[in-house]
Order: structure tokens, then C-alpha cells, then sequence
């Protein structure tokens, strides 16, 4: 009693939800093979008319199609049922029809009489208008609709992966929200994919309802002048009448499932029900609505006309649309009086120290036509963008960065935008709000028509092109991105490359304070014991500019603190600071790759740059102008090289000469990280891949 007790309570109604479908499937497989009662025989017909509803409704006030990814399965399985009952109520009429109009069931029998009026004749007709309508129209525009859906969908699929990429990269998103968009992405093409493939089966059975109207017509007509001896009259009278009440049971739910179908593939994604985007979009422009209440009132004055509809319908759709104009003109009363606001009177106040506004930290300046990209009652995104940029380089980098300060700017073209850091413009660009910029990412498939740009934030080729283009930007391997994007792409791109000018005293001793909460007697002896703030913000700033995060401010401090005996300066700090991070910064350079492919300096020449920065006192070695173009010139090309094998440029030097090298290079070698053979982890090997000096000692010698 007890073991049946325990199987009882692990009895779940989650494990009876989930033998739903096998049910179902057995039981139509017993539709096929057994005979069914009458009374049975309606439950499951009036189940099916249910079923054929209930998808219709939920197709309807679905939001997006892939909320209601089943469909193609349920499509797939209502399709099955109702053949398997066409094969169920067959048997039924063939073996009983002659009995009369009840033999087959109550619907059946109330489709066949009660809606056809019982002629026969009004029957097929009613049958075959609703063939046309469910197979010429509804089923075969679906059909078209989700064969090219499912092959734009699956063709847009790398630019869609790659605009995933591009607003990951920029701060617009975390992985998690990339990883759920890769998903959607995936998922849709399988929706669109699987909605082709079930589009067939509402084309077949559309045909097959025909094919069995003929046919059970004909075979009862058989059988019941041969068989059960009825007048040709009676037996075309009972089976045909059955047959077509039959056939409308059928097929009325097969249209509904067939207009579900429709829906489904011809939804635009939104945040709305089909039934909001009907109302919101058709009542967008009273106007129309006024148009067609004038047109109708016309018409309903015309003599023979019916005046009384045509004028009543006029009167509704013209109060509609007065309703609505008074409701456009109150809100943008409403909108004018909060734009509207006091301005004092400056001639009455005497200056004082609050006029002298600080320099604004980071700064974004923009022109009039870009004001609804930050307006957020017209729709702007982009605070919420930057918002984002300024949370992932946040947590990328290891310390807060400041507000972006947004103003309009008259003196601006109409579409341009400036980005300001301390004061001083550091970035600029114009763009459309629109178009769309459809970026080149090094490889794609056609040509677009559009306006030819560079990318604002790293010079690819780019494109402007008009909205409705962006599934074949996309088709053709382009990433593309709106307006909002580009700016905060842009700000990132920036903002990573003058981090070093955001980390002031105020932002570091905020770390240090942090730093305090579980480590301090770390912080206790490092500031202002062993060390000056100024030097802790200095060394910060020189990791900052090579790139180097500065997460892992435990590690910086412990080597800080005991570094500090032996040197105060920030370079030499620096560079030992930079050998503790070691294992961060190869994984930041070449991620868990156990080798490395390097250049590397001839060794003539380095001897050469050893010994002139010997005799300079730690000023940089002395070159000469040719020799250092030569050098350049050499790390240039082969930069480019590992760039085009898909690796990153890495320089290997001894630890004296690395700090030179990395500023002799900046800002001419972009992409080529410089290390010390000291910074490589122990775990990892190195492979020299290119020798750079050789012709350049030669022409020194």
C-alpha cells in the first residue's frame, strides 16, 4: 500500500501534460484502423473545429513569430487529424449512409443541412468556393511567403551574427544578451525553414479534401444504388449531403489553420499584438480616415444609392477621424508647453564663480537633426547605447568611467556629431538617422547603391544605404548597424584609446578605497607610505596606455609595494608591474593558445639600440632617420602579414628596450604589441616568424 502511495505522489500533472501528443497520435492512428461511434465521431470533429480556433487566436495576438515556434509541429499534427477523421467519417458514411441525414453524426448532419440549407447543390458550390479560397489564395501565398522568408532569413544570417559581433564589441550588449540574440537568430531560421516545409502539408490537404469529395460521392452513389438498393434519386440525395457536410467540417477548419499559417509568416516583428499594430498603424493618419468619410458621404447622396448605410458609415468614420486629429493636436499642444521653458533674466544677476563651468570630462556635441537620437520622448536610443558603452569598458578596463556630457551644437552641420575629451574634439563624423550603415568587413558579395563613407570608428568602407536594403546588405555579407550604433561604436573605439586620460587622482583613490575594503593593510603600506598617489595614478595611466586593464588592482598594488624600495619611477614600476600581469596580457594578446608566433629584433641591431640607449642615460637611443624608417617599414609589413593570417602582431625585445619601442611605434604600427622576454608566462612557447633589422643594421654599419 505503501509503494502505491509513494508511485502516486510521484505522479505529476506535468507527466500526464506530456503524453498529450503520444495520445493524440494513437488516437488518430485508431481513427484510421477502427471504426468510431457517431457520438465519438462528433467530440473529436467539434474538437478539431476547437483546435483550428484556438491556433487562429494565438497566432493573432502573438507578439513575434518566434514566440509561437510549435506552429510548423502544430500545423503538422492538426493536418494529420483531419485526414485521419476524413478517413474515420468515410468509413461511417459508407457503411451507414444509408440510414439518412444522422447516420454519420449530428455535425455532420448539421453542416450537411442546417448550413447548405440541405441542397446538395448549394453545397458544392459552397465546397468548391472554399477550396479556391483555402488553396488559390490563403495556402499558396503562404506557401510563397515562408519559401522566400526561410531563404532571406537563413541568406542574412552571417550579417545578423555579425551585427550581434559589432554590439557586443561595442558595449551595446553583454554575452549573455549575444548569446540569447545568436539564439533567436538560429531559432528563426529553423521557424522560417520549418514553416516552408508545413506550408506543404496545408498545400496537400487542401488537395486531398477535393480528391475525397469525389470520391466518397461517387463510392456512396456505388454503394448505395448497388448494395442497399436506393433510388439513384435517395442515393445521391443521402451520401452527397453527407459527404459535403462532411467535406465543410473539414475544410472550414483547414482554412482557419491556413489563415493562421498566413498570419504567422507575414507578421513583422514588434512589441504588439496583431490587433494593436491594426489599430495603432491604420489610425496613425486621420487624414485618410477623413478622405474615405468624405468619399463614402458622396456616394451616399448619389440617388438609387443605399443612402441610409452609406451615410451612417460615413458619419462613424468621420467622428473617428475628428476624434483622433483633436487628440494629435492635444498632445502636441502638450509637448510644446514642456519643451517651453522660463528663461530667467540675466541682466538682473550679478556673475559669480558658478558661471565658469568646469571642461567637461567626456563630451558629445551634435547637430539639430541628430536631436532625436538622445531625445527619448521621439524614440532615441542613444543614451541608453552609450549607457552601455560606458558599463562594458567599465568592467573591461577596471575603473568607472565618466558621464558623457550630450548638448546640441548650432555651429554643427545638421547631421554631424563631435566628440570632446577634456574640452578638446577628438572624434567627428556625420551621419543620416534615415539610413543605415552597412560596414564592409573585409569580404562580401555585391555592391550596394547608397552614399560611400568610412566607418567612423575604424576606416572600414562603408555604405549608407536606406532601410528597406538591410536584408540585402546583410544577404551580401555586409554588417549592418543605425544611426545610434555608430555613435557609440565610435565613443567606445575613442574612449578605449584614451583611457589613460580618464584615470585621475579622485578615480584612483575610489580604487584604492575599494581595494581597502578586503585588503588593508595592503593599501595602508603602499599610500602614502612607500608610495605617492601621484605615482600609483602614474603607473595606472601607462598600463592604461599600452592597453594593460587594470582589473586586477591586488596584483598591481602587492607589486607596487614591493617594488617601491629599490625605485620610485613610474616607468621602472611600470615595467615590473607589466611582468606580474604577464599571464593577462598574453591572454589578452593570443587567448589560451599554449604558442606564439613572434618577430623579433636581429640581434645585431638590438645590441646596436642596447648600447645607444646605454649612452643616453635612459633618453632612448640616438637613430638616424633612415634607420628608423627602415625599421618601421619592416614591422609595418610584416604586422600586416600576421594580421592576414588572422593572428595578432607580436614584438619580442629585450626588457630594456621595450618601453622605447612601444612609444616609437605608437600611433604609426597599430595592432603590433610589443613585449619583454620577461612578460611571457612560463607555460608558454614561442616560434620566431620574421627578423626585422637586418637590412636596417647593414645600412647603419
Amino acid at each position: 500500500m505503501m509503494d502505491t502511495m509513494a508511485r502516486f505522489e510521484r505522479f505529476s500533472p506535468r507527466m500526464l501534460i506530456g503524453l498529450g501528443t503520444p495520445l493524440l497520435l494513437v488516437m488518430m492512428l485508431g481513427m484510421m484502423i477502427l471504426p468510431l461511434p457517431t457520438p465519438v465521431l462528433d467530440l473529436v470533429f467539434t474538437f478539431n473545429i476547437a483546435l483550428g480556433l484556438i491556433v487562429l487566436l494565438v497566432a493573432v495576438y502573438t507578439l513575434k513569430p518566434l514566440e509561437f515556434a510549435i506552429f510548423p509541429a502544430v500545423l503538422l499534427v492538426a493536418t494529420l487529424l483531419r485526414l485521419s477523421l476524413n478517413v474515420a467519417s468515410t468509413r461511417v458514411i459508407m457503411l451507414n449512409g444509408h440510414e439518412g441525414g444522422d447516420a454519420a453524426g449530428r455535425v455532420i448532419q448539421a453542416f450537411g443541412e442546417f448550413v447548405v440549407g440541405g441542397n446538395y447543390a448549394v453545397g458544392l458550390i459552397v465546397f468548391a468556393i472554399l477550396v479556391i479560397i483555402n488553396f488559390v489564395v490563403v495556402t499558396k501565398g503562404a506557401g510563397r511567403i515562408a519559401e522566400v522568408s526561410a531563404r532571406f532569413t537563413l541568406d542574412a544570417m552571417p550579417g545578423k551574427q555579425m551585427a550581434i559581433d559589432a554590439d557586443l564589441n561595442s558595449g551595446l550588449i553583454d554575452q549573455d544578451q549575444a548569446r540569447t540574440r545568436r539564439e533567436e537568430v538560429t531559432q528563426e531560421a529553423d521557424f522560417y525553414g520549418a514553416m516552408d516545409g508545413a506550408s506543404k502539408f496545408v498545400r496537400g490537404d487542401a488537395i486531398a479534401g477535393l480528391l475525397i469529395l469525389f470520391i466518397n460521392i461517387i463510392g456512396g452513389f456505388a454503394v448505395g444504388t448497388l448494395q442497399h438498393g436506393l433510388s439513384m434519386a435517395d442515393a445521391a440525395h443521402f451520401y452527397t449531403l453527407l459527404t459535403i457536410g462532411d467535406g465543410l467540417v473539414a475544410q472550414i477548419p483547414s482554412l482557419v489553420l491556413s489563415t493562421a499559417a498566413a498570419i504567422m509568416v507575414t507578421r513583422v516583428s514588434a512589441a504588439q499584438d496583431m490587433g494593436q499594430q491594426f489599430i495603432n498603424q491604420l489610425t496613425r493618419h486621420p487624414r485618410a480616415l477623413a478622405i474615405t468619410a468624405g468619399v463614402i458621404g458622396i456616394l451616399g447622396l448619389v440617388p438609387g444609392m443605399p443612402n441610409a448605410v452609406f451615410l451612417t458609415l460615413a458619419a462613424v468614420i468621420g467622428g473617428i477621424a475628428y476624434f483622433l486629429i483633436v487628440k494629435q493636436k492635444q498632445a502636441a499642444t502638450a509637448n510644446t508647453r514642456e519643451q517651453q521653458q522660463p528663461v530667467a533674466d540675466e541682466h538682473s544677476r550679478e556673475l559669480g564663480w558658478d558661471d565658469v563651468l568646469p571642461v567637461d570630462v567626456i563630451g558629445l556635441e551634435v547637430g539639430y537633426r541628430l536631436i532625436p537620437l538622445v531625445d527619448k520622448k521621439q524614440g532615441g536610443q542613444l543614451m541608453s547605447r552609450i549607457k552601455g558603452v560606458r558599463r562594458k569598458l567599465s568592467q573591461e578596463l577596471g575603473f568607472l568611467i565618466d558621464p558623457v556630457h550630450i548638448r546640441d551644437n548650432l555651429d554643427l552641420e545638421p547631421g554631424a556629431y563631435v566628440i570632446n575629451l577634456m574640452g578638446v574634439p577628438v572624434g567627428e563624423a556625420q551621419i543620416h538617422l534615415e539610413k543605415e550603415l552597412a560596414i564592409n568587413p573585409g569580404q562580401v558579395f555585391g555592391k550596394l547603391e547608397g552614399l560611400a563613407v568610412k566607418d567612423p570608428a575604424f576606416g572600414l568602407e562603408a555604405v549608407w544605404i536606406d532601410a528597406a536594403q538591410r536584408d540585402e546588405a546583410q544577404t551580401l555579407g555586409y554588417t549592418v548597424v543605425d544611426a545610434s550604433t555608430v555613435v557609440a561604436t565610435h565613443l567606445s573605439s575613442l574612449l578605449q584609446q584614451h583611457a589613460h586620460e580618464l584615470l585621475g587622482h579622485e578615480s584612483v583613490q575610489q580604487l584604492l578605497d575599494m581595494l581597502a575594503k578586503t585588503s588593508p593593510k595592503l593599501v595602508e603600506n603602499l599610500v602614502p607610505k612607500t608610495l605617492s598617489l601621484g605615482v600609483v595614478v602614474k603607473v595606472l595611466q601607462n598600463l592604461l596606455m599600452e592597453g594593460v586593464p587594470i582589473r586586477d588592482l591586488r596584483t598591481i598594488a602587492e607589486t607596487l609595494a614591493e617594488q617601491a624600495p629599490r625605485s620610485q619611477d613610474p616607468d621602472l614600476l611600470t615595467a615590473a608591474v607589466r611582468v606580474k600581469l604577464s599571464r593577462m596580457i598574453y591572454q589578452k594578446i593570443n587567448g589560451m593558445e599554449d604558442n606564439l608566433d613572434a618577430m623579433a629584433l636581429d640581434p645585431k641591431l638590438e645590441q646596436l639600440l642596447l648600447k645607444s640607449i646605454e649612452g643616453s642615460h635612459g633618453n632612448g637611443p640616438g637613430m638616424e632617420p633612415g634607420l628608423a624608417e627602415t625599421m618601421l617599414q619592416s614591422l609595418l609589413e610584416n604586422t600586416r602579414q600576421q594580421e592576414a593570417k588572422g593572428q595578432s602582431a607580436v614584438l619580442l625585445v629585450s626588457p630594456q628596450l621595450r618601453q622605447w619601442l612601444a612609444e616609437f611605434i605608437r600611433g604609426t604600427v597599430c595592432g603590433l604589441n610589443v613585449l619583454a622576454y620577461n612578460e611571457l608566462p612560463e607555460n608558454k612557447q614561442v616560434r620566431i616568424v620574421a627578423t626585422i633589422g637586418g637590412e636596417a643594421y647593414a645600412m647603419a654599419s
